[in-house]
C-alpha cells in the first residue's frame, strides 16, 4: 500500500510559479513511474506530466510543455509550474504506477496508475 501525499498548492497570480511535491508516507517511490494529473472545475481528469522510475524520461501534456517540469528523487516527485495561467487552475493529483514496469516512457493514461493522492488545489488568478 502507498499513501501518497501532495503539497505545495495555493493561490497565485497569472505568470507566477508554484512547486508541487508528492511523497509516499513511510515508503520509497524509487522503483515506480510517477505521474501528475489534474481536474479543473467542470472538467474531466487530464494528464499533466509523468516521469519514469529511473528519471531518464519525462513526458508532458501539450498545454504545459515548456512551462512545467517534473522531477524526482527516491522519496519525492515534484512538479515545478512556471508562467501559470488561469486555465491551470485545478486540483492536482500525483499517482504511482504499481506494480509498474521498467519502461522507457512513463504512462500517460490514468488507468495505468494504481495509487493516488488526495489532491492539492492550485488556483491561478488573472
Amino acid at each position: 500500500q502507498f499513501q501518497l501525499v501532495e503539497s505545495g498548492g495555493g493561490l497565485v497570480q497569472a505568470g507566477g510559479s508554484l512547486r508541487l511535491s508528492c511523497g509516499a508516507s513511510g515508503r520509497s517511490i524509487n522503483d515506480y513511474n510517477m505521474g501528475w494529473f489534474r481536474r479543473g472545475p467542470g472538467k474531466e481528469r487530464e494528464f499533466v506530466a509523468a516521469i519514469t522510475w529511473s528519471a531518464t524520461s519525462t513526458t508532458y501534456a501539450d498545454p504545459v510543455k515548456g512551462r512545467f517540469t517534473i522531477s524526482r528523487d527516491s522519496n519525492t516527485v515534484y512538479l515545478q509550474m512556471n508562467n501559470l495561467k488561469p486555465e491551470d487552475s485545478a486540483v492536482y493529483y500525483c499517482a504511482l504506477d504499481w506494480p509498474g514496469t521498467r519502461t522507457e516512457v512513463a504512462p500517460r493514461s490514468p488507468y495505468d496508475y494504481t495509487y493516488w493522492g488526495q489532491g492539492t488545489q492550485v488556483t491561478v488568478s488573472s
